[in-house]
């Protein structure tokens, strides 16, 4: 019948709609990174219970790069982290992982926290994601991603890592983070791993995800 063959053209379809996005891979003559990855953005209004579902709404993926010179492209168009303004965040994240605690890549991972004094975090930043991009803290698939988090008083940067259980990784990751960051030696750095940094508070008809507090520690460079 007609309704038959129309519903095998559109199964036919189906498979094609899903594999029109193209993998993401260096042009020619450009400089491979051993990984793609994918910067992402999110705002939101702070005080406000932000729930799993809407956080993940909430993230908005800017593009993905696969080479230092598409690394380049995008980064040379963005907001440093130090204007922009009210409760943003910047992620760059190994492409399919999301920015969030429960993706399969993080949920048994962790952080390292360094909470800075306004008018730091756009050089901390770079140099993050430069020393993530090439490579530089040599702990093999474990770094997952790095997240700049710009709030009013103060700004957050943290790196985060695939196995929270692993303290042979975490203690090179967070070695590599002061040199890379060229941290004063007193700098208060602090490890939370994603279930700890996680809080439920339920009532009839949902839960809500809410942060943990953290000791507020700022560093002057």
């Amino acid at each position: 019948t007609q309704k038959d063959s129309e519903k095998e053209k559109n199964d036919r379809e189906k498979p094609q709609s899903t594999t029109k996005r193209k993998a993401v891979v260096p042009g020619p003559a450009e400089h491979p990174l051993q990984y793609n990855y994918t910067f992402w953005y999110s705002r939101r209004t702070p005080g406000r219970p932000t729930s799993s579902q809407s956080y993940e709404q909430n993230i908005k993926q800017i593009g993905t790069f696969a080479s230092v010179e598409q690394f380049w492209r995008f980064y040379s168009h963005m907001v440093r982290p130090g204007d922009l303004t009210g409760h943003s965040d910047f992620h760059l994240f190994k492409e399919g992982i999301k920015p969030m605690w429960e993706d399969d890549a993080n949920k048994n991972g962790g952080k390292w926290i360094i909470r800075l004094r306004k008018g730091l975090a756009s050089r901390c930043w770079e140099n993050l994601i430069l020393a993530m991009l090439g490579e530089q803290f040599m702990v093999g698939e474990e770094i997952c991603g790095a997240v700049v988090s710009v709030r009013f008083q103060e700004d957050i940067i943290s790196i985060w890592n695939k196995t929270a259980s692993d303290q042979a990784t975490t203690a090179r990751i967070r070695d590599t983070l002061r040199r890379v960051l060229n941290l004063p030696p007193n700098t208060i750095m602090e490890y939370k791993t994603h279930t700890d940094s996680i809080k439920y508070v339920c009532w009839p008809g949902g839960c809500c995800r809410l942060h943990v507090n953290l000791v507020e520690t700022r560093f002057s460079l």
